[in-house]
């Protein structure tokens, strides 16, 4: 089930479940894991894309696996906030991942992750070579953290 309103995916989740992240580029899926507390997303690993019924059973595999209760999937926006052929894409991505699964999927805009995630990577002095390795699973936890905050903003009373 797919929800754009984070409100109505944090409805949705299962209590005490872990989440997912996923950024899907034309090439990787980067994919990050919460903890049952859903207060830190840690980066797990990189999917190699080929074809979206081998890209979806790995991703499942994992989620499975993790017992993750939702997912959130990176949205990249332009700039200007509108939406382009990336952000079809992924759409299109989470409508058939969604007639797999039962988990909630919802979307975070994810401009400037990469961007976000490279710099903290440099600041860590990874080298050029490690750094392609990881940077899609880096990103991956930058939008599952930004989820994560949220949620806990909406779960704190005014």
């Amino acid at each position: 089930m797919i929800l754009d309103a984070v409100e109505d995916f944090a409805a949705a989740l299962p209590r005490q479940a872990a989440l997912a992240g996923g950024d899907l580029g034309t090439k990787t899926i980067g994919v990050a894991v919460s903890d049952r507390l859903r207060s830190v997303a840690s980066p797990l690993r990189t999917i190699r894309r080929t074809k979206f019924t081998k890209d979806a059973a790995a991703l499942l595999a994992i989620l499975a696996e993790r017992e993750i209760g939702g997912l959130v999937l990176g949205l990249p926006r332009n700039m200007d906030g509108s939406e382009g052929p990336r952000c079809q894409s992924t759409r299109a991505f989470a409508r058939n991942l969604a007639r797999l699964t039962d988990l909630p999927i919802t979307f975070w805009d994810e401009r400037l992750s990469t961007v976000a995630a490279e710099r903290a990577l440099l600041e860590a002095d990874t080298s050029r070579k490690r750094r392609s390795e990881v940077i899609d699973h880096v990103a991956a936890g930058y939008i599952l953290q930004g989820l994560l905050d949220r949620l806990r903003y909406l779960e704190t009373p005014a």
